[in-house]
């Protein structure tokens, strides 16, 4: 985390289950696919692990090219900066532009979970389901092999007839339930003992 001490009590153990939701594996799944995405555009992170994931992708110059690969021109002015602003700015626009590709804001991570480092899995999370709607969109735009993501549902619409609707109308439904096969006899009222009956 930038420019903060350590953490104590509550918010230590807090952090500490934040960070155990980072998943090793995926962030190899997730390097070679936006290294693979973004062909010659980017670098490659100085290692594996989650400080160097963190730090490859912290300027948002890399997820701002990825975002390029998949929907061209969905950030305008990519640029390299030291500046802590701009590098924040720089991430913003990739969560706009992959929010107007598909990934839900809900879905999304906050900027400072990538740039201060505080919740780094919800960001291999957002790549997760950018990727997924990126191979689920089927557009050519995707490189890298599609069993890394899960594809994303897809509506599947269905036109009726009039005359089919109205057929549907008639139709008792199962959630109704049925009166066939079931009756109260036998039955007793509320606080009376219950009759067991004898051949």
């Amino acid at each position: 985390m930038a420019n903060k001490g350590p953490s104590y009590g509550l918010s230590r153990e807090v952090q500490k289950k934040i960070d155990e939701k980072y998943d090793p594996n995926l962030e190899v799944i997730l390097t070679q696919w936006i290294i693979a995405q973004c062909v010659g555009e980017t670098s490659q992170p100085e290692g594996p692990g989650k400080l160097a994931f963190r730090t490859w992708l912290k300027d948002g110059t890399v997820l701002s090219h990825l975002i390029n690969s998949l929907a061209p021109k969905s950030v305008a002015k990519i640029q390299r900066s030291e500046m802590a602003f701009k590098q924040m700015e720089q991430i913003s626009q990739f969560l706009r532009a992959s929010e107007r590709y598909g990934v839900p804001a809900s879905d999304q991570f906050q900027t400072v979970d990538l740039w201060e480092g505080k919740d780094l899995a919800s960001v291999q999370r957002t790549l997760m389901n950018l990727g997924g709607i990126a191979v689920t969109k089927d557009d050519g735009n995707f490189r890298g092999d599609p069993n890394w993501f899960p594809k994303k549902s897809q509506e599947n619409k269905r036109d009726f007839s009039k005359d089919k609707l109205k057929e549907g109308q008639s139709v008792i439904g199962l959630q109704m339930g049925t009166n066939k096969g079931a009756s109260q006899s036998g039955m007793t009222g509320y606080g009376m003992p219950r009759q067991i009956l004898r051949p």
